[in-house]
């Protein structure tokens, strides 16, 4: 994210559109001007390439003064920022489906942090944007944090980058009712010729269990350009779905459970070599150095690229309802 390196805020004004508020602890907050809330839908098509081109610029967007009120004017506002919303597949975890395209965020443990990813990131065409709308801001906590990808890459030790861009990264997965999304529910379909065909279709390794769970093997890029800029940036979820970023009692009792092999879903080197605890540290540690965070307001929308940015979410106190929507899928390429 380009982010000013003074202490102070800066603040300019984006004709039409409102108040751009660039402050270097947090992410790039657009102030809309106070008419804008009686109708937010119509304001955001108008001003779609504004909006986009900020977040191009930026990495991301916050936008405050909108008034989001209701599912149905988020859904409103979504698709008139992105006409084409993509169908959630492959999610790690559930989420709850408000209309075509528009979900709630993943139903997480509210006290358990989601550490910094790229949506979707381990998947063949992920989103290159999300959108993200609050209507219920939490009493503490639960702020949408982002990271700037770049300037993660260039912060990790080049021998660990060198290998990454080498081989890849590799997710397995092991689906079940208990744990995270099943594979009906992470597919969208209980046909399992229809999954099979997916997995093909997406170069997803898979493998029916006797007690009709499924595992699957993927490997993906960990590096990756951006596709308007060029950029390298750092884009995975290697430290996010591994076992050394769970919480270790929850680490403990997963393999106790499922066994080492068998966890719901775990991160290795491209070649398949475990990836060690340290290597995990250091990644988060990277994360945290390049957080930018501003706690949520109800009504407030976040545009963020998907490719550029991380994001993560942060333990807070319910409730908290964010809606989030995925667009513009991607063809990484490193």
């Amino acid at each position: 994210m380009s982010f000013p390196t003074t202490p102070a805020p800066v603040f300019a004004s984006v004709p039409e559109v409102g108040q751009l508020d660039l402050h270097p602890a947090k992410p790039p907050i657009l102030h809309a001007p106070a008419h804008v809330a009686g109708d937010a839908a119509a304001w955001a098509a108008e001003h779609r390439p504004t909006l986009r081109g900020l977040v191009t610029e930026h990495g991301a967007l916050l936008v405050r003064g909108l008034g989001l009120s209701d599912t149905g004017q988020v859904g409103a506002v979504f698709h008139r920022l992105a006409p084409e919303l993509m169908t959630d597949k492959e999610a790690f975890a559930p989420r709850g489906t408000y209309a075509p395209g528009v979900y709630s965020s993943t139903v997480w443990p509210a006290n358990q942090p989601m550490c910094m990813h790229h949506e979707l990131s381990y998947t063949h065409r992920p989103p290159g944007l999300l959108l993200l709308a609050c209507l219920t801001a939490p009493a503490t906590g639960g702020a949408t944090a982002l990271a700037d990808a770049s300037s993660v890459l260039e912060a990790l030790p080049p021998e660990l980058v060198q290998r990454f861009e080498q081989e890849g990264w590799l997710l397995t997965r092991t689906y079940n009712d208990d744990i995270g999304a099943s594979w009906a529910e992470a597919f969208g379909t209980d046909d399992r010729g229809a999954v099979e065909d997916y997995c093909r279709a997406n170069a997803i390794e898979f493998a029916w269990q006797p007690d009709g769970g499924l595992r699957t093997r993927q490997r993906r890029h960990a590096v990756v350009r951006h596709p308007v800029t060029g950029r390298r940036c750092w884009f995975n979820q290697i430290a996010f779905l591994n076992e050394w970023t769970l919480a270790p009692e929850v680490r403990e009792y997963l393999i106790e459970v499922y066994g080492p092999d068998a966890l719901p879903f775990n991160t290795r080197f491209g070649g398949g070599d475990a990836i060690g605890e340290d290597v995990i540290e250091l990644i988060n540690t990277v994360y945290a150095d390049h957080t930018v965070r501003e706690p949520w307001q109800a009504g407030d929308l976040m545009l963020v690229d998907n490719v550029r940015t991380a994001h993560s979410r942060e333990p807070f106190e319910p409730p908290r309802e964010v809606l989030v929507a995925l667009t513009e899928p991607q063809h990484p390429t490193p």
